[in-house]
């Protein structure tokens, strides 16, 4: 069932990194600086850690894939504006844990201007002398924890002439807002990570079967990402059959797969850090019966016709308004609403089976950071922004609801870019159409 491993893209050059660095630092008050702290390995139990993944805006600004690692900004330095605190170089830990990049290799292969090892640490103080604003994460407690010691010891030097900052701010959302428009170099890593999505969730599909266990589809899918480059999914992948699609995050992923019923698998692989996110559902035997179709139909349709009308100056609440109306409409077509459209849309009761919103931005996060108001409105959506399109119908076991619905749960989920002229779909390389999906299956059989 091995495909062939997709070409890699390029990875994000040095300059980009640069480049975004410079972009905020032009943000920033004259005599401001920036604190930046890295992921840390977390352990896992005992002695055993998770595998490491680097924190996201501290990969946007500078790629350092090492645990432990700090990234201080100092616009205006003379001396160099990129300086980074980093692991020490130690044989003894390296004949253990791998090589470490170590300050010199961070100066020549990452671009920092400057960088020491972490047992270097109080040399901060000195780079942080006179500068009365810190930029840091204000959620981070590690960062916050370094900024009070900054502070302190600066001030405890104030005799001495020296300047300890006067007020600490987020860098959070300046660096979210970079981040939420991509770079051709982003994009072309987000269609890989869609493309091995896609081939996943193909993968999925043909080894569905009767009796087999949800985490039977799910090792498919995980497999295909990693076959492919994707060292990890972007998120815990979700496998549900039958009445189980119905649970939002369903993650057990345990039961077994029952002839006649629909699976839904949300799964997405992460490719140097940016995230693939699709849903799809589909009959676990291969074919759908007519109220599985029909169903199934309705949030096609929703799904279809908001993913064209992405383009420029449309907003997520657009988008979302339409999908409400088609699945309102549709529900009310099969009998499991009743009323007029209006009447139903006005009294929004179409959530009981629609829950959640139809995007969200996606990026180095699965969710993805950037602002989804501006002044209180829907933000207009501008080529390089990514965002998911995923409508989806969730028929609750109730005994007012036909005997053919019950329990059947159904999403969509596709991710799309925004370009100038509408909308590039990131992940068209899975069928999606019933039609299109029995045959895949039926091939594959």
């Amino acid at each position: 069932m091995h495909s062939e491993p997709l070409a890699r893209p390029a990875p994000i050059a040095n300059d980009e990194f640069a480049a975004r660095r410079e972009r905020l630092m032009a943000e920033l008050p004259e005599g401001s600086a920036v604190l930046l702290p890295g992921a840390t390995l977390k352990t896992r139990n005992h002695d055993s850690d998770y595998p490491f993944r680097q924190q996201s805006d501290f990969h946007y600004l500078c790629g350092f894939p090492e645990p432990d690692a700090l990234l201080v900004l100092l616009p205006g330095r003379d001396a160099g504006e990129a300086v980074l605190y980093c692991q020490e170089k130690d044989p003894e830990k390296e004949a253990w844990t791998g090589i470490r990049i170590g300050p010199e290799g961070a100066v020549r292969d990452y671009g920092l201007d400057e960088a020491f090892d972490n047992t270097e640490l109080e040399t901060l103080s000195e780079l942080l002398d006179g500068r009365h604003t810190l930029y840091l994460p204000l959620a981070d407690a590690q960062a916050m924890a370094l900024a009070d010691d900054v502070r302190g010891e600066l001030s405890a030097r104030a005799r001495r002439g020296a300047v300890a900052p006067t007020s600490f701010a987020d860098i959070s959302p300046l660096i979210h807002e970079l981040r939420l428009t991509k770079s051709e170099a982003e994009l072309a890593l987000m269609r890989h990570a869609g493309e091995i999505s896609a081939l996943a969730h193909c993968r999925a599909m043909r080894a569905s079967r009767p009796g087999r266990y949800e985490y039977q589809l799910q090792a498919e899918i995980e497999h295909e990402f990693v076959w492919h480059g994707a060292r990890a999914p972007a998120y815990g992948t979700i496998v549900g059959g039958g009445a189980n699609a119905c649970v939002l995050h369903y993650v057990e992923n345990g039961a077994r797969l029952a002839d006649g019923d629909l699976v839904l698998i949300d799964a997405g692989g992460e490719f140097d850090l940016y995230a693939g996110d699709i849903t799809r559902t589909f009959p676990v035997n291969g074919r759908f019966t007519p109220s599985q179709r029909a169903l199934y139909d309705v949030v096609l349709a929703a799904e279809e016709r908001a993913v064209a009308a992405v383009r420029p100056g449309t907003t997520l609440a657009a988008l979302h308004q339409g999908v409400v109306r088609d699945l309102t409409a549709g529900l009310i077509e099969l009998g499991l609403l009743e009323g007029e459209l209006e009447a139903c849309l006005e009294a929004e009761a179409y959530r009981r089976f629609y829950l959640h919103s139809t995007s969200h931005w996606l990026g180095l996060d699965v969710h993805d950071v950037g602002r989804y108001k501006v002044e209180g409105e829907s933000r207009s959506l501008e080529p390089g922004m990514v965002l998911t399109i995923e409508p989806g119908l969730y028929i609750p076991d109730a005994d007012d609801i036909p005997v053919a619905f019950r329990g059947i749960g159904i999403r969509i989920e596709d991710d799309v870019v925004v370009t100038a002229e509408g909308g590039e779909v990131l992940t068209a390389k899975v069928p999606k159409s019933a039609d299109a999906i029995e045959a895949l299956m039926q091939a594959a059989d």
